[in-house]
């Protein structure tokens, strides 16, 4: 659980920090790691669906590291936001990029 802060996953967080915040990457972009970190890139897409007002918003912008909308706005149609996240699942001896696709 804690592997991104160890000496070994550091590396990994850093290329997706800036400033010492999530940094925001667009739908081609990617997270720029040298060839000695090149690790596989698995790919999901969430839907998140849920009543008017419940959190959704706030979610992804938590997870994406942006401030939380201080008061609730509806978002209109489909708002995408791209996150990546390194890991390290157990029993695996490589970490892996998630590139998590969130629809809201």
């Amino acid at each position: 659980p804690g592997w991104l802060l160890s000496p070994a996953g550091r590396p990994y967080l850093d290329c997706i920090l800036h400033k010492n915040q999530r940094r925001a990457f667009g739908l081609l972009e990617r997270p720029a790691l040298p060839p000695a970190l090149a690790v596989p890139t698995v790919t999901y897409k969430l839907f998140l669906a849920g009543k008017s007002g419940v959190g959704k918003t706030a979610l992804v912008a938590w997870l994406g590291g942006t401030p939380v909308p201080p008061a609730h706005h509806e978002t209109l149609g489909i708002e995408a936001t791209t996150l990546f996240w390194p890991a390290k699942p157990r029993g695996s001896g490589r970490p892996v990029l998630f590139q998590l696709h969130l629809w809201d």
